[in-house]
């Protein structure tokens, strides 16, 4: 399956199911880089199509019934949101029971799956939702982050052994943030050198 809003960012997708739910997090505008999948109608809708249809295809479930309806990219840009809150530690706590539908089905091996069913917003929350479910469960979901430089904020998998990383690619994203580090220090060690000199010429 290509996973066009994740690679369009030279980002590697996430094994298994997070690549989907990093995939809707990666239809987010990165200026210069890529536009706001999800901004109009038209582009929206055509990437809810398609990724719902190719997610279907590839589970071996039933996809989404019909077609995109009013309201579902607003609720796609809403679970958008919300995801990256999740990722970064912010979201709110949600008591009440979210508004999607998941049946229970059997594969071939005889093994439980979490089916989504409704249009395609919904079946893509859904979808979405159980990823989280067993990514938080086999405790891969804590290598689903956020690019710490400021101008990218791509979601990435992180892959290193000990799960210490923070850029999504280290030469570009990593060179800049120490970059920026390096002038800033450099602007300090300016300004207090300044301010020492500043007796001696009165």
């Amino acid at each position: 399956m290509s996973w066009t809003s994740t690679e369009r960012y030279f980002v590697r997708p996430a094994p298994g199911g997070l690549a989907l739910v990093q995939e809707l997090l990666n239809t987010r505008a990165i200026p210069p880089h890529g536009e706001d999948v999800l901004a109009d109608e038209e582009g929206g809708g055509r990437w809810l199509r398609d990724v719902t249809a190719a997610w279907a295809e590839t589970q071996g479930w039933p996809g989404p019934s019909g077609e995109p309806r009013p309201g579902d990219l607003k609720r796609v840009r809403a679970l958008r949101e919300r995801l990256a809150a999740l990722v970064t530690g912010e979201a709110e706590p949600v008591r009440a029971p979210m508004d999607v539908s998941l049946r229970p089905g059997l594969d071939e091996a005889g093994r439980v799956a979490l089916v989504p069913v409704g249009s395609p917003g919904e079946w893509l929350e859904a979808s979405v939702w159980a990823q989280v479910l067993l990514a938080q469960t086999d405790g891969t979901w804590q290598r689903l982050k956020l690019c710490r430089e400021p101008g990218c904020r791509s979601a990435f998998y992180d892959r290193s052994r000990n799960n210490s990383g923070v850029w999504h690619d280290v030469r570009r994203c990593g060179n800049a943030a120490n970059l920026r580090a390096s002038r800033a220090r450099r602007k300090q060690r300016t300004a207090g050198a300044a301010a020492g000199e500043a007796p001696a010429g009165e």
